[in-house]
């Protein structure tokens, strides 16, 4: 099923705008009027929320912004930052921009804090340093994963050459990345380095030569791959990357975005025992329902937010959205779907799977042995907080927009809301 067309996407036809905008654009002017009532019943304390559209030439770091307050702006856009704004050398020319001259304006602000390494969780409580990665890679860890091979317990031949990579997981975190890695790397005609390379949004100015130096060797016919989850969150990836090689495949791995963000905090809990509960964080006010966008957790769940940047350098055809629901109930479903987008043979088909029942995911196996499945480790599956149910209801109204929007976008209906019905 082909994707209905996206005005300023390549690819779009006609300026009228989709249902999903009409849907995005009428919570954006929803919310700015909430933010707005908020102001008039008082809030306007040194410590009281402020609307961005109430401060004039001003921006509020980490404050979602409404379209509905920029002048001039019908529908809200979320380009990417311009060429050369990420203060990092670029190892080569960025590319130009094709039809897209009307996703420029200042409307692309809404919503779009960078999600740099250093940002903070801001809550009423005090600011709480943003949960690291998934796996915190360092230049050491970097270079004995391009030195010491690609595959879990094995090394990579000394013959072969270091490529660039032609395939990347860019996302989303908490959304099952590792668990598609692992199994894709069972595959003969890939290579993947095991760590997190975050050379596209933290290491970049390290140049293109570090880079391919992380990478394993590999023979013709292999394909290179490597997986960092915050690409997908980071503004200048997707134009980087377009740079690098524009022919790249991309894979995002999705999942239902309150159980995502609910996921991520519990990731985060265990390493700050200290921070604020799940409700506290997850709300600018919660007597009013507003729902802080601007924490990570809840924004990395706005899908189509981020895929708008990465539609304005590389076509829908050249990114595979996986299924982190299906990745755990039907992974060898998931899997084929994966090596056809890879161009790859199906090898790795349902006899390399085993599911864990303690855990309550699919273990990878390897058929011609019988040794014990390979399992995810400890901090795969934890047990989730308990979550006041209204919380949970007030999300998933804020998602539900934003989630329409994406399944037009991508063409794929992800039944999150069918999901949520059933429990």
């Amino acid at each position: 099923m082909s994707p209905p067309a996206q005005p300023g996407v390549p690819g779009g036809r006609g300026s009228k705008v989709p249902p999903a905008r009409k849907l995005l654009c009428m919570c954006s002017l929803s919310l700015c009027l909430t933010y707005l009532c908020y102001s008039l019943m008082g809030g306007t304390g040194p410590g009281a929320l402020r609307s961005p559209a109430a401060l004039p030439g001003t921006a509020v770091p980490g404050a979602p912004r409404s379209p509905a307050a920029l002048p001039g702006t019908a529908a809200p856009r979320f380009p990417a930052s311009p060429p050369g704004s990420s203060g990092a050398p670029a190892p080569s020319a960025a590319p130009t921009r094709a039809s897209n001259s009307s996703r420029e304006g200042a409307a692309g602000a809404w919503l779009r804090t960078p999600l740099a390494p250093g940002e903070v969780i801001a809550a009423q409580s005090g600011a709480f340093e943003r949960d690291p990665q998934e796996s915190s890679t360092t230049d050491d860890e970097l270079s004995r994963a391009g030195s010491l091979g690609s595959r879990g317990g094995s090394t990579t031949p000394d013959y072969g050459e270091k490529r660039l990579p032609q395939a990347l997981i860019i996302g989303v975190k908490k959304g099952g990345t590792r668990a598609l890695l692992e199994a894709i790397r069972a595959h003969p005609d890939v290579r993947a380095v095991g760590t997190e390379p975050h050379f596209f949004d933290r290491n970049y100015e390290k140049g293109l030569e570090w880079y391919r130096n992380v990478m394993p060797k590999t023979l013709d016919g292999q394909i290179t791959m490597e997986k960092t989850p915050s690409y997908f969150v980071t503004n200048e990836a997707p134009r980087r990357i377009h740079s690098m090689a524009k022919d790249t495949k991309l894979i995002v791995v999705v999942r239902n975005p309150v159980t995502r963000a609910i996921s991520d905090y519990t990731q985060t809990l265990s390493k700050k025992p200290e921070i604020p509960t799940f409700e506290v964080l997850a709300f600018k006010n919660r007597t009013l329902g507003l729902i802080d966008a601007s924490w990570s957790a809840i924004r990395i769940g706005i899908y189509a937010l981020h895929l708008e940047n990465w539609l304005q350098y590389f076509p829908l055809s050249q990114i595979l959205f996986v299924s982190g629901e299906r990745l755990i109930t039907d992974p060898a479903g998931e899997m084929a779907k994966v090596q056809d987008f890879l161009g790859l043979k199906r090898i790795v088909t349902e006899k390399h799977f085993y599911f864990n029942k303690t855990k309550g995911f699919p273990c990878l196996k390897k058929p011609e042995d019988s040794s014990a499945p390979r399992c995810l480790g400890k901090s795969k599956g934890r047990t989730h907080p308990k979550i006041d149910p209204d919380v949970i209801h007030r999300l998933r109204k804020f998602y539900k927009p934003f989630n329409v929007m994406f399944y037009q976008m991508t063409g794929q209906d992800f039944q999150w809301e069918q999901e949520e019905s059933d429990k």
